[in-house]
């Protein structure tokens, strides 16, 4: 008589563990009172008024705007109009969406046969790594958390490939949410040509990348010329081929830099800061450890990696949430490395996991009291100006505070119903003011 069988786990369990995990861990997210950026404001505003105008006029008729992401932008501002007053729903809708893209990653890396701790791990790694923890933390980053999603279910389809047809119909269909959704979505026909490579060209990867590739194609037919050429409205959309090292190296290293909170300045104090040559080091240690495995699997941590990044190393400025599919790409190489790598590989992987952990607990509590902050200035700022007939000066006790009341305060039309526009001057250190903003928000009058 045969021995008996351990019973297999329903295929379910996995990405719902790692979705509670993601719930739990990042509950400081979740119980945000706040927000970060002057986005989720000004979106705040949109939502108070009859959302018509910006629905005919802009987000799903507008091709020739510079950010036509209509799907994003239709959710986000009904996502405020409901739930802004209620920040803890807000942010956890955020969260909710990070955890079942981590939870996809786990399923799909267990389906290619790495073990389900191993999946457990490395998805946890990747949705509280350094660039997930702020895609899931602001608001803003609605677009990065869809797109990916998208590319994370494309490849479950394309993984199981049960029906041909059905198969290239939902990866047309999903690519065409993702490119909604936002334009980097363009990346995923050469993440999918990667894969077909990688897996020794299967037929059903090479007809996902044609199917992926065909609403691509007929997006960049109407698009190309305004994304690379329109006027932009902030600074850090201007482009050059010239960017792509310093950007590319910046995303490589930034993981592993856990005082660094934004990715734009890892390379602020050049290349001889000693953090940065540590990371440098790590990063060539991986480097190694993944051509003892085999010279295929660096290249394809390298490709895929420049690849989930694509138009964005163009840019004159890097941004985290750039990173999120950078992030899902990378680990999932590392993860399926892992139980082919010796006792070197696998501490260098070790090592990295830590620092990734360390780094997105360190950008949870930037973000938290950021919104901690918000959750008492910005009601705070609009009593003043409510009961003021002129212009209000404010200037911040701490000068590294500066920074967040810059973005509080950038072009923001009104807050719970109190015209802000203009009628605000942020002064600098040392320069009269009305009222000084306090390190938790509160604002303080100087006469």
């Amino acid at each position: 008589m045969a021995p008996e069988t351990r019973r297999k786990r329903p295929e379910w369990m996995l990405p719902v563990a790692v979705f509670i995990a993601v719930l739990l861990a990042q509950w400081p997210l979740v119980f945000n009172p706040g927000y970060f950026s002057h986005d989720e404001l000004q979106w705040a505003v949109f939502a108070s008024h009859d959302p018509g105008w910006f629905f005919r006029d802009y987000m799903w008729w507008g091709l020739q705007s510079f950010q036509y992401r209509p799907l994003t932008f239709t959710l986000w501002l009904w996502l405020s109009q409901h739930l802004f007053a209620h920040p803890y729903a807000f942010h956890g809708v955020m969260v909710a969406l990070g955890g079942i893209n981590a939870g996809l990653l786990a399923l799909l890396l267990n389906r290619f046969g790495v073990a389900v701790i191993t999946s457990f791990v490395a998805a946890l790694v990747f949705a509280l790594g350094a660039y997930a923890a702020y895609t899931h933390g602001w608001v803003a980053t609605l677009a990065d958390l869809i797109w990916v999603g998208c590319a994370l279910s494309i490849a479950l389809i394309v993984q199981r490939d049960r029906r041909p047809h059905a198969t290239a119909i939902a990866t047309i269909a999903l690519t065409m949410l993702a490119l909604l959704a936002k334009e980097a979505a363009i990346v995923i026909p050469a993440l999918l040509a990667l894969a077909w490579l990688f897996f020794d060209r299967p037929r059903h990867w090479g007809r996902a990348v044609l199917a992926s590739s065909l609403p691509v194609a007929i997006y960049l037919a109407l698009r190309i010329g305004v994304l690379l050429f329109s006027p932009r409205e902030a600074e850090n959309y201007q482009w050059s081929l010239m960017f792509i090292p310093q950007r590319w190296l910046e995303y490589q290293l930034f993981p592993a830099n856990p005082t660094k909170m934004v990715v734009a300045t890892t390379l602020s104090r050049g290349l001889a800061e000693g953090r940065v040559l540590a990371a440098m080091a790590l990063w060539l240690a991986l480097a190694w450890a993944l051509w003892r495995v085999g010279p295929r699997w660096l290249l394809g941590f390298v490709l895929a990696g420049a690849a989930a990044l694509g138009p964005v190393l163009i840019l004159v400025e890097s941004a985290n949430q750039y990173g999120y599919g950078f992030a899902a790409v990378t680990t999932a190489v590392c993860a399926a490395a892992w139980p082919r790598m010796g006792r070197f590989g696998r501490t260098v992987l070790v090592l990295l996991a830590v620092l990734c952990l360390w780094h997105g607990m360190n950008i949870v509590r930037h973000l938290r009291k950021a919104g901690e902050v918000q959750a008492v200035f910005s009601p705070a700022l609009a009593d003043v100006v409510a009961g003021s007939d002129g212009a209000i000066r404010l200037r911040s006790v701490d000068p590294g505070q500066r920074w967040l009341f810059d973005r509080l305060t950038h072009d923001i039309p009104s807050y719970r119903g109190v015209p802000i526009g203009d009628r605000v001057q942020l002064m600098q250190a040392g320069e009269p003011a009305d009222y000084a903003i306090e390190s938790d928000g509160r604002l303080t009058p100087l006469r």
